[in-house]
């Protein structure tokens, strides 16, 4: 099998799918925008080839794909969020299957992906689609408070705003003033959790459920959260069976085939179930490797398998309850110290899995930017509730601090 793997080095997990890629003997040929003596080495030794373009050129990538001498392709794979469509359009050119651009828009245009949703019966908040203020202001008037601002093809929650005064409606809208389209949505009470799989040709190979906490949407517009994903060992409680039968409904509305997938639901104080958003591609910040941690495996690797041959060849057990809790530095500037760390590694022992902390004299991320934040911590443990009274504890007593 040749694929043709649009953006094989960002983000930063991709290095991860490319080799997994070779590593079950897929000829892997990339495509983007960096030279090729820029890709890292781990992605350069992985691949068979490389195309230089400019992927927001589409037309450009398309006739330089197609004139390319390793053409013909048997995929075309793309897992970054931007370039999905672009990989449509050239599964069309190359006439390659996968996601047409049809069903792909459903996956980027979150008012088209409701849409779809509505009209096979789904759960998912009240919506509309604004391009002008004018417009969000009149779906605010209908929906009342509290309410969430959206772009229409944003990734992850970026640009993201819950609104419950019309003076935060206003200052929001300042703020979204660079975003072409935005989505304006019913407010959704309850819990926020995932809905991820692994897929080939429609049937679900592996799934996953992770907890957010809190939601994405809290942590974006509080600085001195910890947010924490929180990857479920435990996924057949009645507590998560009505996201996960929402989960499967969704994927056959959308009519998804072979694949990662990436979808958001709320589950309401009632228990009931609610769409919030997916994508034809697997999570970022970390989500994959927490992941890893709950079943042992490499579910990098578990994808490529599927890719290359329709299954995954050893079944997938879970066996741990798995957290990753983003830290944010208090201050501005460069990090001047971290405290807390060294008791939290001797109390947690073999339970702490790993640490990535910006160093002493990096100047600290803008978290409004990225999940990522300042660095994040990963821990594991079979019981639950051991495993969010450690998360919390990272949470409150690891503190990073930036002057």
């Amino acid at each position: 099998m040749r694929i043709l793997f649009l953006s094989p080095s960002f983000p930063a997990e991709m290095p991860l799918f490319v080799r997994a890629l070779a590593q079950v003997g897929v000829e892997v040929v990339g495509a983007g925008d960096l030279a090729e003596s820029m890709l890292p080495s781990e992605v350069r030794e992985a691949l068979s080839g490389y195309i230089q373009v400019s992927l927001g050129r589409e037309h450009e990538t398309i006739e330089a794909v197609r004139r390319h001498p390793s053409a013909p392709f048997d995929r075309v794979e793309c897992l970054w969020e931007p370039g999905v469509m672009l990989a449509a359009k050239l599964r069309h050119a190359l006439g390659v299957p996968g996601l047409d651009e049809a069903r792909t828009l459903a996956f980027r245009d979150k008012g088209r992906m409701k849409e779809k949703l509505e009209e096979a019966g789904l759960p998912v908040p009240r919506h509309a689609r604004a391009r002008t203020e004018r417009a969000v202001r009149e779906a605010v008037e209908q929906f009342g408070y509290p309410i969430v601002l959206k772009p229409i093809a944003g990734a992850g929650s970026l640009d993201t705003h819950r609104i419950e005064t019309t003076e935060q409606l206003e200052h929001a809208l300042r703020l979204l003033r660079h975003v072409d389209e935005v989505s304006v949505e019913e407010y959704v009470p309850g819990e926020e959790y995932t809905f991820d799989t692994i897929c080939h040709e429609g049937e679900i190979l592996f799934s996953n459920v992770s907890w957010y906490r809190p939601k994405p949407i809290e942590a974006r517009n509080e600085a001195w959260i910890s947010p924490q994903t929180i990857g479920l060992r435990d996924i057949d409680v009645p507590a998560l069976a009505s996201g996960r039968a929402l989960g499967e409904q969704v994927l056959r509305a959308l009519e998804f085939d072979t694949g990662f997938t990436h979808m958001e639901w709320f589950r309401r104080p009632d228990g009931a179930a609610v769409f919030c958003e997916i994508a034809c591609r697997p999570p970022g910040a970390r989500s994959v490797e927490v992941m890893n941690l709950v079943t042992g495996r490499d579910l990098y690797l578990a994808w490529a398998e599927a890719l290359q041959t329709g299954r995954i060849a050893e079944p997938i057990t879970r066996e741990q309850n798995a957290a990753v809790v983003f830290k944010r530095a208090r201050g501005e500037g460069r990090i001047s110290r971290i405290e807390g760390l060294g008791a939290l590694r001797v109390q947690l022992g073999s339970h702490l899995v790993d640490v990535e902390l910006l160093p002493i004299g990096a100047h600290r991320r803008n978290w409004k930017q990225t999940l990522l934040s300042d660095g994040w911590v990963t821990l594991r443990h079979p019981d639950l509730r051991t495993l969010l009274e450690m998360a919390d504890r990272v949470g409150s007593e690891l503190q990073l601090f930036a002057e």
